[in-house]
């Protein structure tokens, strides 16, 4: 009898093990099922949370910059407690994010770390003014373009180059952009006798060094410099656009895009299908809009 009973609850946890062993089973089969149909869908949109994480440098006027409130539109930067991001490219990011459906992240970013941190996938995308140049299409895939930038130098009005009438008028004076960008690494160097001075980190250095008359003029994009002129009224623009004294660059040089991860064609072709039912005259009226709310004085 003790034999039979002990057969009996032998074989009464040998079911049990079993059928605890087909639930584990059954629940890691529905887990994984459900984890692939999430990762489907969010291969599909090119952002796996459903919050499109963006960087720039926040300190890009009229582009982007912070502040210390979320008026006309500012967004929380994630990474700066206390702080909000605005400008042109906070504002085309929640048209992209409102079109698709997602929730938007912004997160500030050193210029050079940008192309990098796509890369390394530690945010979705840049939207930070970024020119589409040949040299970062190779790093990056871009939509867009969502401006398109012509490129000009500012000076002070009192200026003894304020009267210029193309790059050629420039020579002999001293000059600065910002670093790793079309302005000072091909701009700059077209015009012949240029003082071509250390290159700003960023582009309120940039400013501040024309400001301070540290150089003669700058060179930048039309955006920028409008941006400038708005905030520094003693700036000039020299804009050589209808003279062929002029800076000579490819198309893509100049017109602003959104890098995202190279391969990403689903957040790419997801930023486009908005970007595409935008005209010229729709950014330029985004852009001015911009402006109109940027800070008075960058820091």
């Amino acid at each position: 009898m003790k034999k039979f009973l002990s057969l009996l609850m032998a074989l009464a946890m040998t079911l049990s093990l079993a059928a605890c062993g087909s639930t584990e089973d059954t629940t890691t089969d529905t887990d994984d099922t459900q984890g692939n149909a999430a990762e489907e869908t969010a291969t599909g949109s090119g952002v796996e949370d459903g919050v499109l994480t963006i960087a720039m440098e926040c300190a890009y006027a009229p582009y982007n910059w912070a502040q210390s409130d979320d008026s006309n539109g500012a967004v929380p930067i994630s990474n700066v407690p206390g702080s909000y991001a605005n400008g042109y490219d906070v504002m085309m990011a929640k048209k992209i994010c409102e079109a698709n459906g997602w929730e938007l992240e912004v997160v500030q970013s050193d210029w050079d770390s940008l192309v990098p941190g796509v890369q390394t996938g530690t945010f979705d995308a840049v939207i930070a003014g970024q020119s589409m140049t040949a040299e970062r299409s190779e790093q990056v895939d871009f939509a867009g373009p969502y401006y398109y930038a012509s490129i000009v130098c500012v000076t002070k009005t009192d200026s003894p180059y304020a009267n210029a009438q193309g790059i050629s008028d420039l020579s002999g004076g001293t000059c600065t952009a910002q670093i790793a960008t079309i302005w000072y690494d091909t701009c700059l160097p077209q015009i012949e006798g240029a003082q071509i001075q250390t290159a700003a980190e960023t582009a309120p250095a940039m400013l501040m060094a024309l400001e301070t008359d540290t150089v003669d003029f700058i060179c930048t994009d039309m955006p920028t410099a409008m941006g400038a002129v708005a905030a520094y009224p003693d700036m000039k623009i020299l804009d050589f656009t209808d003279s062929e004294d002029n800076f000579q660059v490819d198309e893509g040089d100049i017109n602003i895009g959104v890098s995202v991860k190279k391969g990403n064609t689903e957040l790419k072709d997801a930023i486009d299908s908005v970007l595409s039912t935008m005209t010229a005259d729709d950014f330029n009226t985004m852009m001015d809009e911009a402006i109109s709310v940027q800070p008075m004085t960058e820091g």
